[in-house]
């Protein structure tokens, strides 16, 4: 029904009563009527380098199988899609229809259709292959049930969009760069990782950082993607196994009293000892992992083990501390087969045979501390 040169689209709904700020919805659309109010904030980068939406590409294959499932004959969907909509949304009670446990009443919910080409009101949080195989099938107007939330503000839907997947098997790149830019509280598993994605954040967009533009991120595309060689869920695990370890180089920069992380010191103590690795590798640094296992998982993690060993005892804060930690590094500079040769300190494995499974990455290691603390203070 027109309204303003718009359309509406008009469905009895159900509002149940949890948070005043974010009232809820239960509701039933079809993929058609989905998609006419409703996009999917896909993860990307906007070109000031700030992040935008939260939503993975699409998964070809599952997709495929719904579409197979819905077309087979009769079906059963009950898996409802989460929505969110935007605080115009209106919600007309029926009189006499609020339930007796005061927690849910019913009605009818209206929501506006844009013109063609405008930008649509609401965002699919949970459910995108769901809906985009209900669009391709036979049975585009199958209605479904929808959970709706009116949250305006993109952080509110990123953090339900997390909480929805804490469970699933998101990819850890898409978790990694949406956990810094939700605020609220998180399940703890995903709290213990958002100060280092931060962390790992800062390292890809620090003009003085070694990662400077090589650490891929899942809203990355085309030649950034090409050119990114580190992968993000590595970097994040280094630091937090830093972080949480009492022998690594960055537990001391969390209060645990008062919760609170000393980012600054941390960031100082990062750029400190990546940027020293830099230089003392410089021709296998910034080489694709096939081409310089220090840019390997294998060897950033096992180079990770060594800064908590390295960096404990340095003042980042000290002007020296640059010059201090190069020659710490330099005591293994000879031993290190990052680009050909063989490591003579782990099986006689060829440089190119280091893998990034937990037997290698714990050998490789034990022998950079050990030829480390044999090695001494060697010069630069």
């Amino acid at each position: 029904m027109p309204s303003n040169g718009h359309h509406i689209v008009r469905r009895s709904a159900l509002r149940v009563t949890q948070n005043p700020k974010h009232p809820l919805y239960l509701f039933t659309l079809t993929a058609e009527e989905l998609f006419r109010i409703a996009d999917i904030s896909r993860l990307s980068r906007s070109k000031s380098g700030s992040l935008v939406g939260y939503q993975r590409p699409e998964v070809k294959r599952h997709i495929r199988n719904i579409v197979e499932y819905l077309d087979s004959g009769e079906v059963l969907f009950p898996n409802s899609l989460i929505i969110a909509l935007p605080s115009s949304t209106r919600f007309r009670q029926l009189p006499g229809a609020k339930s007796n446990d005061n927690h849910a009443a019913a009605g009818v919910i209206e929501i506006q259709v844009p013109k063609q080409g405008k930008t649509k009101p609401a965002w699919i949080v949970d459910g995108q292959q769901r809906a985009i195989a209900l669009s391709r099938s036979r049975r585009a107007n199958l209605a479904v049930p929808v959970n709706a939330f009116v949250a305006d503000d993109i952080e509110v839907q990123r953090e339900q969009f997390l909480r929805v997947n804490s469970t699933k098997p998101l990819p850890r790149g898409l978790i990694t760069e949406l956990l810094p830019e939700v605020s609220t509280v998180l399940p703890l598993q995903l709290a213990a990782r958002k100060i280092p994605s931060a962390l790992c954040e800062m390292l890809n967009n620090h003009r003085d950082s070694p990662f400077h533009g090589l650490i891929r991120r899942s809203s990355m595309s085309g030649d950034k993607c090409r050119t990114a060689l580190v992968s993000d869920t590595t970097l994040v695990e280094i630091i937090q196994d830093s972080l949480t370890s009492p022998s690594g180089c960055l537990f001391p920069y969390r209060n645990l009293a008062t919760g609170k992380t000393d980012l600054k010191g941390i960031e100082l103590v990062l750029l400190t000892y990546w940027n020293a690795v830099k230089h003392t590798f410089p021709e296998a640094w910034g080489r694709p992992p096939r081409q310089s296992r220090l840019m390997h998982s294998a060897g950033l993690r096992a180079m990770g083990r060594l800064m908590d060993r390295t960096m404990g005892s340095i003042d980042a804060t000290n002007r020296h501390a640059p010059l201090r930690i190069r020659k710490e590094l330099a005591s293994i500079r000879f031993l290190c087969r990052w680009t050909s040769g063989v490591w003579e300190g782990c099986g006689g494995l060829a440089w190119n045979e280091i893998q990034n499974v937990p037997s290698h990455v714990r050998m490789l290691s034990n022998f950079l501390v050990q030829a480390h603390l044999a090695g001494g203070h060697g010069a630069i």
